[in-house]
């Protein structure tokens, strides 16, 4: 008999590839029917939720398990479980108690928490399927910009790979920007080196991924923290440019926790570390606990 589940969605994509990916993992093992909800303002999940009714989901079959990345979604979980039954999984530190939901996936930059319905992870979730045909011969270079994290310097990052490109063996570069990226550097790029660039506004929907389980090698700049993990899950072999840091926080202690356990070496070295033999899938472990703690009769 397949699992049911009801996805709510918010529409932001960093949190639709988290759930797809857990999903993608689940589907991997188990028969799953999947049902998207989509979320957008969190109060109407808590009207919901007073009146024991969630009328989103009415002509939906009861769900086995209810998942949701983001904080609109929080109080939709809880109403439609409330109305229809299921477990609640909600992916990150919610803003409500830990103890309203079955199930919280959070990232340990997030902090670590001994709660039995708490699985701690190594970065957020992604939709990102390890392997491929990585071939030596081809690097990826995928560049973030500036944020409340991190300064931005066009000129650090132009240096960085001008060497790059001078000490790596490979053939064939090929480069990612993201909504962040300046466009001073894309035109700087343009102008310095021959690499394919793909600007994010054009890039195909499956681009990042495709690129992933073709490179050999990723050079991500340390600020891009979901794609060091998306590569880190590809299994290339992963290096990090050089980002200044305004000060030290969450997020760059999560990086530092990647360098200190040899997942990738320190920023602006330019030698990528092996890294362990098996890639980093953490979307694969929290399927594994949810189909042996709760799904081991489908």
């Amino acid at each position: 008999m397949p699992v049911t589940l009801w996805r709510f969605v918010d529409g932001k994509a960093g949190h639709d590839a988290q759930s797809r990916g857990l999903v993608t993992a689940l589907q991997e093992q188990l028969a799953v029917d999947v049902f998207d909800i989509p979320v957008e303002k969190a109060g109407s999940g808590f009207r919901s939720w007073l009146t024991a009714r969630y009328d989103p989901g009415r002509e939906l079959p009861a769900p086995d398990l209810l998942l949701g990345a983001g904080h609109a979604t929080h109080w939709h979980l809880l109403a439609a479980r409330r109305h229809r039954g299921g477990r609640a999984v909600v992916l990150m530190k919610p803003t409500l108690p830990l103890a309203c939901f079955d199930l919280c996936l959070v990232p340990e930059h997030d902090g670590r928490f001994t709660a039995a319905n708490v699985l701690t992870t190594r970065g957020v979730l992604n939709a990102i399927t390890p392997g491929g045909a990585h071939d030596a011969g081809t690097g990826l270079v995928l560049l973030g910009g500036p944020s409340r994290h991190y300064r931005w310097d066009d000129e650090g990052i132009l240096s960085q790979l001008g060497r790059l490109l001078q000490q790596r063996p490979v053939k064939r570069w090929m480069l990612g920007t993201s909504p962040r990226t300046p466009a001073s550097l894309l035109q700087a790029l343009d102008d310095r080196y021959g690499m394919e660039i793909t600007p994010w506004e054009s890039a195909p929907q499956d681009w990042l991924a495709d690129s992933l389980a073709t490179a050999g090698e990723a050079w991500v700049s340390e600020d891009s923290v979901s794609m060091v993990y998306e590569a880190l899950t590809a299994g290339a072999r992963v290096g990090l440019l050089q980002v200044p840091r305004r000060r030290a926080n969450r997020v760059t202690d999560g990086i530092d926790a990647l360098v200190q356990d040899q997942w990738v070496a320190a920023p602006g070295s330019l030698q990528p570390l092996a890294g362990p033999q098996q890639p980093l899938n953490e979307a694969q472990r929290c399927a594994d606990w949810i189909r042996v703690h709760w799904l081991t009769n489908h």
